[in-house]
Formats: C-alpha cells, sequence, structure tokens
C-alpha cells in the first residue's frame, strides 16, 4: 500500500485525482476553523477513502472518480444539498457505495479473502454484498448522529431502506463492472 502511495502520478487523471485528494485534506483543515463541529467530522470521513483508493492502486480513471464521489457526498452534507434537491440522496448513495465496494474488492483480492476478479461472478456476489454492508454501516453512523449529536440529521424507516436499495444497486454495477474490467493500474504494488 506504501508503494502506491508514494509513487508519482503518471497521467493527467492521476494528477487529477491527487489534487482532489489536496483539496479533500486543505477543506478539512479550513473547516476545523471555520464550520460546526458536526460538519467538520462529515468531510473527515471522506479522508480514509479518498487515501486508500491512491493506496489501493486502482486505476487513475476510478481513483478519480472514488475521490470526487466520496468528498462530494460528504460536501453535499455540509452545503444542505440533500435537503434542497430531491433525489440527490439516492443519487450520491449509489455512486459512493458503488466506488466503495471497488474499493473493498481490490484490498478482498489482495488480502486473498476472495480470488482476484477473474472469475465472472465473484465481483459481482462479493461487491453486492460488500456494498449492502457499507450501506447498513452507514445507515447505523446516521441514526446514532441522529439520535445521540444532533436532530438535525434526517432518519426515516423509507429512507434508510432508500439509501440501502440505492447503495446495493450501485454495489451491483461496480461489481458487473469489476467482472469485466481491471479496477487497477498494471504496475500497482499489491497490498
Amino acid at each position: 500500500m506504501y508503494a502506491n502511495l508514494k509513487r508519482p502520478p503518471r497521467s493527467a487523471t492521476a494528477w487529477l485525482a491527487d489534487a482532489v485528494r489536496a483539496v479533500a485534506i486543505v477543506v478539512v483543515i479550513v473547516s476545523l476553523f471555520t464550520l460546526p463541529f458536526t460538519d467538520v467530522a462529515v468531510l473527515s470521513m471522506s479522508l480514509p477513502a479518498v487515501m486508500l483508493s491512491r493506496m489501493a492502486g486502482l486505476r487513475s480513471g476510478l481513483d478519480l472518480v472514488t475521490c470526487v464521489t466520496v468528498f462530494v457526498a460528504a460536501g453535499s452534507n455540509v452545503v444542505d444539498l440533500y435537503r434542497a434537491w430531491t433525489g440527490w440522496d439516492l443519487v450520491v448513495h449509489l455512486a459512493c457505495t458503488g466506488v466503495l465496494a471497488a474499493v473493498a474488492l481490490v484490498i478482498l483480492a489482495d488480502t486473498r479473502v476472495i480470488e482476484a476478479t477473474g472469475r465472472r461472478r465473484t465481483p459481482i456476489v462479493v461487491a453486492t454484498i460488500a456494498g449492502l454492508a457499507l450501506s447498513a454501516v452507514w445507515e447505523m453512523i446516521e441514526w446514532f448522529g441522529y439520535r445521540f449529536i444532533t436532530d438535525a440529521i434526517f432518519v426515516t424507516y423509507d429512507d434508510t431502506i432508500g439509501d440501502m436499495l440505492a447503495g446495493g444497486a450501485g454495489a451491483l454495477i461496480a461489481g458487473v463492472l469489476a467482472s469485466r474490467f481491471s479496477l487497477t493500474r498494471a504496475d500497482r504494488a499489491a497490498l
């Protein structure tokens, strides 16, 4: 993982992904001094994902999409897009869970929990399961935030189920794509 992290970017897309990572770090640091704690916490939760996509050695395009998607998901909460735009929540759950399921596939294959994505059905099933698990964890975090931190977090049964359904669909799409295309760079170091 460290070898992938320290490898210099070799394409315009890789440079863009690194730029998004740098912006995410700067925004989180600035938010420490300018935003309420809950917004800082939400933005901070995007940092592990934007760093992990680089460390896992994802293809530069997938790396960029992962960084942008995760940071847009966090930022949408801070600027209240989920309340302003009907359906935005479902779009973000679909996209964000999809890219995180792809990252999970790479990590699971590198740690030999699953076979590399050579078999066509394995990534479809594993990505979908990983996406549904990630969706469930996220919904538990939302519930915890609503119950113990602020009632400004929107939590209803229908919202939770809809979010998990969208996340599962995004993960399924990621699995189908992973069954047909490599998710990682050819020159990357395995975990």
